[in-house]
């Protein structure tokens, strides 16, 4: 039996503001998912992702002359390969800050002290932020706490910086360094260790960070910072001021601290 004409014209009109709404709904979905697209890049709330690989930069060549950079950088490198994931380069001139060489990588390493020369300068600076900002990883050694002192913004991304007014640290010698967050990943299942090293008691700031790992002074019985995270922008930075000597960065603990720290500052899964 054939259907009649108008009733045929009858459904399709009454069909039609169905019709128009679904396609104004999907082409609403579509503009919708392109603008989130478009925005991801600059959106801060979107962090970078987890790799199962990540590029490392060791940043040295100058210090003050009671570390022996040319000693210790090569046992750091050595340790930090001990995670078979991170792909180490170190480099002895810190202008390479001023390169955009170091967007080439997922962390750096800020092994170096301008102990009385001038800092890499206003383009290592920009970088830095940019990098961190960004969503690289930032690791600080030891006295990398004293680089850029003509810098205010350095403590922002760092989040303690060395006070020359203040006490440096307790004589080298042994001490024990205590687990402070046993549920952060990088400290996760970490004991406490001895080590020999210097214990600073140097360090100023007000920048919020996350501490990891403590000792307390055989001095004055206070409790220092060893190991702390910060954010700034997208990155993550892990600071940890061990280091003195080759010994100290060959210690299994501090080796073990600082293989951890890195992988999470350059997002290397687990």
């Amino acid at each position: 039996m054939a259907s009649h004409p108008s009733a045929s014209r009858n459904s399709r009109s009454a069909a039609a503001p169905y019709r128009r709404r679904f396609l104004a709904g999907a082409l609403a979905a579509v503009l919708f998912a392109v603008a989130a697209v478009a925005a991801e890049p600059n959106d801060p709330n979107i962090m970078p992702p987890a790799r199962e690989t990540a590029k490392i930069l060791i940043i040295t060549g100058i210090d003050y002359p009671g570390h022996k950079w040319q000693e210790t950088a090569p046992v750091l490198a050595k340790g930090l390969r001990g995670d078979p994931r991170l792909t180490v380069t170190t480099v002895e001139k810190p202008e390479i800050l001023a390169s955009d060489r170091i967007f080439d990588f997922d962390a750096l390493v800020i092994h170096f002290m301008n102990w009385e020369t001038p800092d890499p300068g206003p383009k290592a600076r920009e970088n830095l932020m940019k990098f961190a900002q960004q969503g690289g990883g930032v690791v600080l050694t030891h006295f990398a706490c004293g680089a850029f002192q003509e810098w205010p913004d350095f403590v922002k991304i760092v989040g303690r910086v060395w006070d020359p007014k203040l006490r440096g640290h307790d004589p080298y010698g042994p001490f024990q360094v205590d687990i402070a967050d046993a549920n952060h990943p990088i400290t996760r299942g970490l004991q406490p260790f001895e080590i020999t090293d210097e214990l600073y008691t140097c360090l100023t700031g007000r920048t919020p960070i996350k501490v990891l790992a403590t000792a307390t002074s055989k001095v004055d019985q206070k409790v220092y910072p060893m190991a702390f995270v910060v954010n700034y922008g997208k990155g993550r930075v892990f600071h940890c001021v061990l280091g003195h000597d080759a010994q100290a960065f060959a210690n299994k603990g501090a080796a073990e601290l600082f293989r951890r720290g890195t992988a999470w500052t350059a997002r290397v899964s687990r």
